[in-house]
């Protein structure tokens, strides 16, 4: 496993994010930020990024690798766009780290909407952020109905 800590989830949270972008005043400075968020993403091991793990709808390559601790889904990820894994980086501060049912509930339209991303990423970018949150939906449902 990967030595590096993944701190979304954990200790940066999806309230973080929301808190941190409002200090910005234009999406210039957003951008940046997102994209230094992604630098804290650990890299996820080469052996990883296997073809069953690709993320389909997506632009840019990503990745996503989910394993389950006690009752928590940990969330791997990476892609070869610094804007991606940076967006993947926000996704994670909500889902990383938590239960199957705290994924599947969480509201991240509301989420989206008050970082007030969508309508400043591209449609491409847009579709690719939401095809990955809709995989993370999908490793959260198995998951809940592995258990239940």
């Amino acid at each position: 496993m990967n030595s590096q800590v993944n701190p979304f989830g954990t200790r940066i949270s999806s309230d973080d994010i929301v808190e941190n972008l409002s200090f910005f005043d234009s999406w210039e400075d957003r951008y940046r930020y997102i994209i230094e968020l992604g630098h804290e993403l650990p890299a996820l091991p080469q052996e990883l990024r296997t073809e069953d793990r690709l993320v389909r709808g997506c632009q840019s390559q990503v990745w996503i690798d989910v394993t389950e601790d006690d009752g928590r889904l940990q969330l791997s990820v990476d892609s070869d766009a610094f804007i991606v894994k940076g967006l993947l980086a926000v996704v994670l501060a909500a889902f990383n780290n938590k239960t199957p049912a705290a994924i599947q509930s969480f509201d991240i339209d509301h989420y989206f909407e008050a970082l007030g991303l969508l309508k400043h990423l591209s449609p491409t970018r847009g579709n690719g952020l939401r095809a990955m949150v809709a995989r993370i939906g999908e490793f959260a449902k198995a998951a809940s109905s592995a258990v239940g």
